[in-house]
């Protein structure tokens, strides 16, 4: 049976209640109560052994029990919830709360409430030594001591997370501190890293966030390849430089995705673009823990040109070229990867829409693509297939500029819906079941197993989704020729 957070609430109050322990929600869950926002997460704070309560709760509660730093008494308790597990973390409290709270990195987040008056809905017990009430309601970060990201480097990218989530700004001495220690955000840990980027991609302004964190510092951080990007001029098609450009194109993505308005220009460019409820349900899908294909698209947006700057020539004829880089970015991209920590599914999305960013451009002269061209690329990119074609369209809309040619865009936006049509009816002609299978190229022209029956077999499937064979007989006439061409 799984309980409202109200109701789990209420039941530990109770328990602690009992055990005589004095106990305060701090941090998070009092922030986001307070600006109207929903939480499964809980941090509790008790006058006593911590990792004991948390014993007691998880028993009552009928959760689990995480140990998550024993030397410290930190323990979280996973109960179970309507829709996802509430999450309580417990730490001890040694003397009064307005001590933890000080340790806390932003004035929002060191406000604390006790458990009991919580469940009465007595806001005014709440303990809020740092004014972080009112700067939440002034839509304010402020650092709660000077120290505070060189205490814990990943308060930096956090404070910058919590902006985007909650439309909060830092105040001017919280942003000369950001600039101060913005260089110790390269030593915290890739996991702690990859976790509060990818929330940061998660929100609908995450391109102008990055864009400030190219100011002062942040991304270069995290990201120190794209510090070459700075001021690396384009051909005259790209309006912006470099580092400029792939910033907006993680604002493209979002406007693709239907998360803000293209800030450039009043023109509706999302009406032209091949938005479906299987597109919705693509990009929200999960690829891993905390990650989806809409944020991951983010930040193939961010490295798609990651490698333009070592690959910049220019020919005899003056023109910029930059001969190599989707294969080199990709390089890069995995290599960014895993040094945050990324699965290895997620660095094989974002390398893949690295790696064929410029693929949808280049799949047709002036006309439509070939059937084959479509199977081909679909086939190459797997599951990133979509996000591919979405990844042009924004890579293209970023090098248009503030004031895009619509003749051009409407240009990419039809060859990338035909793209996907043409993708459904191949689908179509292949599912559920295919012509003929491996065992049957072996058994009927006498080959034994190998690469070459896994050619043949990826050749009758091509031919099968467009349209070149229809039935059994043809797909075998189809193997058969093209073993007199000598083409496995």
């Amino acid at each position: 049976m799984t309980e409202t957070i109200t109701a789990v609430l209420s039941r530990l109050a109770a328990i602690m209640e009992r055990a005589g322990v004095a106990a305060f929600v701090a941090g998070g869950y009092i922030r986001d109560r307070l600006a109207g926002r929903e939480t499964a997460d809980v941090d509790i704070a008790v006058q006593a052994n911590s990792l004991d309560v948390a014993r007691v709760v998880a028993e009552a509660l009928g959760g689990t029990l995480v140990l998550l730093d024993e030397a410290n008494l930190v323990a979280r308790v996973i109960a179970p919830g309507p829709e996802r597990p509430w999450q309580l973390d417990f730490t001890c409290v040694s003397g009064a709360i307005e001590g933890d709270l000080g340790r806390r990195d932003f004035t929002v987040d060191a406000m604390a409430l006790p458990l009991d008056a919580l469940v009465r809905d007595e806001w005014t017990a709440l303990v809020d030594p740092f004014g972080g009430r009112a700067d939440l309601a002034a839509r304010v970060l402020r650092a709660t001591d000077d120290a505070v990201f060189r205490n814990d480097p990943i308060r930096l990218l956090r404070g910058i997370r919590l902006c985007a989530e909650m439309g909060l700004e830092p105040e001017e001495r919280t942003r000369s501190l950001i600039e101060r220690d913005a260089a110790l955000l390269g030593t915290a840990a890739g996991e702690r890293v990859r976790e509060e980027l990818l929330r940061l991609l998660a929100t609908p302004e995450a391109g102008r966030w990055l864009h400030k964190m190219a100011g002062n510092g942040l991304l270069f951080s995290i990201v120190p390849e794209m510090a070459l990007c700075r001021g690396v001029d384009q051909p005259g098609a790209h309006y912006w430089d470099v580092l400029d450009h792939s910033l907006e194109t993680v604002t493209a993505v979002e406007h693709l995705l239907g998360e803000r308005d293209w800030p450039h220009a009043n023109a509706d460019l999302r009406r032209d673009v091949p938005w479906s409820e299987a597109a919705a349900a693509h990009f929200s899908g999960e690829v891993s823990h905390g990650s989806s294909h809409r944020t991951l698209l983010k930040l193939a947006g961010l490295l798609h040109d990651v490698a333009k700057p070592q690959t910049k020539s220019i020919d005899e004829t003056g023109r910029v070229r930059f001969l190599g880089h989707p294969a080199e970015g990709a390089a890069i991209a995995a290599a960014i990867m895993e040094r945050l920590r990324f699965s290895a599914r997620e660095s094989a999305v974002v390398t893949t829409m690295v790696m064929d960013h410029l693929r949808p451009a280049q799949m047709s002269g002036d006309g439509l693509p070939t059937r084959r061209a479509v199977f081909r690329l679909f086939r190459d990119t797997g599951e990133a297939g979509l996000d591919v074609l979405f990844l042009s369209l924004a890579d293209l809309l970023a090098t248009l500029g503030p004031d895009p040619d619509l003749a051009e865009w409407r240009q990419k936006a039809e060859l990338v819906s035909f793209v996907l049509a043409e993708h459904s009816r191949q689908e179509e002609r292949t599912v559920p079941a295919k012509l003929i299978d491996g065992t049957d190229i072996m058994s009927v022209f006498g080959l034994p197993p190998g690469k070459p029956v896994g050619r043949l077999l990826t050749a009758v499937n091509e031919a099968q989704a467009t349209g070149e064979v229809t039935t059994r007989e043809e797909a075998l006439d189809f193997v058969c020729r093209s073993l007199k061409k000598g083409d496995q």
